[in-house]
């Protein structure tokens, strides 16, 4: 017993460690002119903020000023128009102090920093009445650093003030991507002065707009580890692996006026792996350990492929049986290399060996405003998991994503793509009368080199050792200036990373040879279905795509009710549509009937997304390896209430452009292509597919089925292969009315692994067919199977037509509001005669549910869960 009371009093002693906690409450702000007064004195605890208003830290202005209700939400309608813009009013208008006071002190070798995770745009930080920062702080893209332990007050009580300053170049917001351009002047967020998919941020993102952390170490900091792990040779997922080997290195500082010695260790899956150092008096040293093999490690794959295995790892400083300082973090044990192909003249991507069929999306920035959750974040990353997408890209114009942002994708088994701060619009690609400064001068923006390099090294420290961060990228559709890409590429991340891939440009020839001319990227807009399939475009594209527009019930939350007006073909649409960035549908809609009203047009909308995105990825995954590596969305979500390029909108509500496209990136997938009707099965596996049962058959528009064909046969691994076409067949059918035909592809057991449900046009192109379609009474339960699952049952019995296009809504059983976000593992489904389908909804949160469904020829019911 006594042994065991001195064992667990030194592990107390070993668990006196460092305290790590957030500033996110409590602040205060004030305008500079309503301030009045100096740092030294607001930062003073005697000062009096009578008459401060309640900041919102991590924020923006403008976020604040919203939730103190002195702006309209800038999200719905013109609302924006309201809001003064930077640009006009100078930038005094939103330049703020913040003050914050908290409890804290230093006792003994204790030390303690703070840490400002993003400041847009310039920042000066006074603690107690003394200025911290020697130099202005400058630049969004950058973290701030202080040990503040000697300006600690000797109570215990602290008070800090930060003032503000917005971009020095805020742009003229004339309509122009990025505006006239001199926002990319700064190291700022580009799209804050508009772009063609959003109107301009009025503040320009000014404030402390990412976390504020307190951090209490003893007389060491521990900080910006790097952990890098080697996965040699071609591995299979859940499979005894060969050994991968770990290399650790970290930073460790002494702000002291004493050499520290001591053991610096970490963990990984109950290894511990020592050293023993001594750092000198005021010094930071780079200690790098003995590399670990580690037997049979559990493999982190990308989504459809694998596992996506974490470890927790554990590195601390030991000095005196006390815990000086350690860091936590997760790490998935992978390996990622580029291989070129030279059939497609594309880049491919290969993770543990095994080669992956890129098909991903581009992803702009979770908030126009900033208001990052690690909740939505974790929302919007299963979305794209739900997409059956295996890859994230993060456009220029915005941020390097946050770490709560990489923490989703390594645990739904996203890749990311992180570009740069760098636009072809902005920075000078191309001509543009909208722009202030030639080419030539944009070319060289940011005016200053110097501190982006500084920035980007601070950046790529902080992600570099999340398991789904695959690739860099200098910038949009174009180079930085030679002088900051050249360290990139031979200095910065040899140095810092050196395990990932660098592009100079998202459309550039190493990652994808443009043999067509143009752009590199593309095309945009809606397009003829069969394009995809038809037409051969760049073979690792990173931007193609189009449209988004949501449901009514989408549309109901930012469109005031006067501007709910069904968008007519070649008719300018109504100013609201306008003004939140409208694609026209045009000649896709009226295929299905002219809209009626703006309910029809919603809901023949949601055809058309599926259609689109559907035939988009199936075209792409069609010619995989032989004209394809793979290909990115432009773009999977919107940071504002937009009309276009979104599978789900900015409230979290999915629309059918998801759902398409979670049909057509299946990894094992039946389809058929539309310009010979060919029964193709694309499978994305690692492994053969055998004793597969392709199945085909025809429904007319009453719902009375023609068997086709089914055979028996196999698929192999990561291939394409072709079965039989069923055009002669389709031929001789009646086709004045248009007909569905039904792909399913089983196993020996008769389980379903893919099906597919096409709707074919009349010989007229038109849609005669569906808009006679007949009512089906569809029969719905829902049963619930856990606080945060319910089952849905859609039944349509024999007799019936086809029950078509049909929209599942999980809703608050009382308000008759949906619940967001919510993930189903099918929507916009179609229930053949005489057959079910059962759709799986999870959300979260204790609420009263109820299950809504109604579709194309199905009214709209309302269903209480059981």
């Amino acid at each position: 017993m006594r042994k065991l009371f001195f064992s667990l009093l030194f592990l107390a002693a070993l668990n006196t460690q460092a305290q790590r906690y957030e500033l996110n409450s409590g602040w205060l702000c004030a305008n500079i002119k309503d301030a009045n007064a100096t740092g030294n004195q607001i930062s003073s605890s005697n000062f009096v903020l009578n008459n401060w208003l309640p900041a919102t830290v991590p924020g923006t202005v403008l976020t604040t000023l919203l939730n103190n209700k002195m702006v309209p939400d800038p999200f719905y309608g013109m609302n924006n128009e309201k809001i003064a813009d930077i640009y006009k009013t100078g930038n005094e208008h939103y330049t703020y102090w913040f003050v914050k006071d908290f409890d804290e002190k230093a006792i003994g070798n204790e030390q303690v920093w703070i840490q400002f995770r993003g400041i847009n745009y310039k920042a000066d930080f006074f603690l107690n009445g003394k200025k911290i920062n020697a130099k202005t702080h400058e630049g969004m893209h950058i973290r701030a650093n202080y040990n503040i332990t000697k300006f600690l007050s000797v109570t215990g009580k602290n008070r800090l003030a930060v003032i503000v300053y917005p971009p020095d170049f805020p742009g003229n917001p004339n309509g122009g991507q990025g505006g006239d351009g001199t926002i990319a002047k700064g190291l700022t967020t580009q799209y804050t002065a508009g772009w063609d998919w959003i109107q301009p941020t009025r503040d320009r993102n000014t404030g402390i707009w990412d976390k504020v952390i307190i951090e209490k170490t003893r007389s060491i900091n521990l900080k910006n580890p790097h952990i890098v792990t080697l996965v040699p040779g071609k591995r299979v997922p859940n499979a005894k692996q060969q050994p991968a080997t770990i290399k650790v290195s970290i930073e460790v500082e002494n702000p002291t006026a004493k050499a520290v010695a001591g053991i610096l260790q970490y963990q990984i899956a109950g290894k511990t792996v020592s050293k023993t150092v001594s750092i000198a008096a005021n010094k930071n040293a780079e200690i790098t350990f003995a590399d670990l093999a580690l037997e049979n490690p559990k493999l982190w794959w990308p989504s459809g492929y694998g596992k996506q295995d974490l470890y927790p790892v554990n590195i601390k400083f030991l000095s005196a049986s006390q815990v000086l300082d350690q860091e936590n973090l997760q790490v998935g044990i992978r390996q990622i290399n580029n291989i070129w192909n030279e059939r497609t003249q594309s880049m491919g991507a290969y993770v543990n060996g095994q080669k992956i069929f890129i098909k991903g999306g581009n992803w702009i920035i979770s908030d126009a405003m900033l208001r990052f959750s690690d909740a939505r974040y974790d929302a919007e990353v299963r979305y794209h998991k739900d997409m059956n997408l295996n890859l994230i890209r993060i456009w220029g114009g915005a941020i390097l994503e946050r770490p709560e942002f990489y923490n989703a994708c390594d645990k739904y088994g996203l890749l990311v793509f992180q570009d740069f701060w760098f636009s072809g619009d902005c920075n000078g690609r191309w001509v543009d009368p909208l722009k202030k400064e030639d080419q030539w001068t944009r070319r060289n923006y940011p005016d200053n080199h110097p501190l982006v390099l500084t920035a980007i090294e601070d950046q790529v420290k902080m992600i570099r050792n999340h398991a789904s961060l695959a690739f860099w990228c200098g910038g949009n559709e174009i180079t930085p200036p030679e002088d900051i890409l050249n360290p990139i590429k031979n200095d910065i991340l040899p140095r810092l990373d050196g395990t990932r891939r660098f592009f100079d440009f998202s459309n550039s020839d190493e990652m994808s040879y443009n043999s067509i001319g143009g752009n590199g990227d593309g095309p945009y807009g809606i397009q003829d279905p069969k394009s995809f399939w038809a037409e051969k475009t760049f073979p690792y594209n990173s931007e193609v795509g189009s449209v988004g527009v949501g449901d009514y019930e989408s549309l109901e939350r930012f469109i005031p009710k006067e501007n709910r007006v069904a968008p007519q073909f070649k008719s300018k649409p109504d100013s609201v549509w306008d003004y939140h960035k409208y694609i026209g549908y045009d000649q896709y809609i009226n295929p299905y009937g002219k809209a009626k009203d703006v309910k029809d047009f919603a809901m023949k909308a949601q055809l058309v997304n599926y259609d689109q995105y559907r035939a988009l990825m199936e075209g792409f995954s069609n010619k995989m390896w032989d004209w394809y590596t793979g290909s990115i969305i432009w773009k999977t979500q919107n940071p504002w209430t937009a009309l276009r390029g979104q599978m789900y909108d900015y409230y979290l509500d999915p629309n059918a452009c998801l759902y398409g496209l979670r049909k057509g990136s299946e990894p094992l997938h039946i389809m058929m292509n539309p310009l010979d009707s060919m029964v193709t099965v694309v499978n994305n596996g690692f492994t053969d597919r055998n004793n597969l049962m392709v199945q085909a058959k025809v429904y007319d528009m009453d719902g009375k089925d023609y068997f086709y064909s089914q055979v028996f046969n196999s698929i192999g691994a990561s291939s394409v292969r072709r079965f039989f076409p069923i055009n002669d067949f389709l031929k001789k059918l009646d086709q004045k009315d248009g007909v569905f035909v039904s792909l399913k592809l089983l196993n020996e057991k008769q389980e379903i692994l893919s099906e597919n449900i096409y709707w074919l046009a009349d010989k007229d192109g038109n849609y005669k067919g569906l808009q006679n379609l007949k009512p089906a009474a569809l029969k719905v339960t829902a049963l619930k199977k856990s606080d945060e699952k319910v089952e849905v049952t859609l039944t349509n019995p024999g007799g019936n037509p086809v029950a078509f296009f049909n929209r599942v809504a999980l809703i608050n059983s009382q308000t008759g509001k949906r619940i967001l976000p919510a993930f189903y593992d099918d929507n916009y489904v179609s229930i053949l005669p005489g057959e079910s389908r059962l759709i799986t909804v999870e959300y979260n949160g204790d609420q009263k549910t109820a299950i809504e469904v109604y579709g194309w020829n199905v009214e709209r019911q309302k269903v209480t869960v059981q």
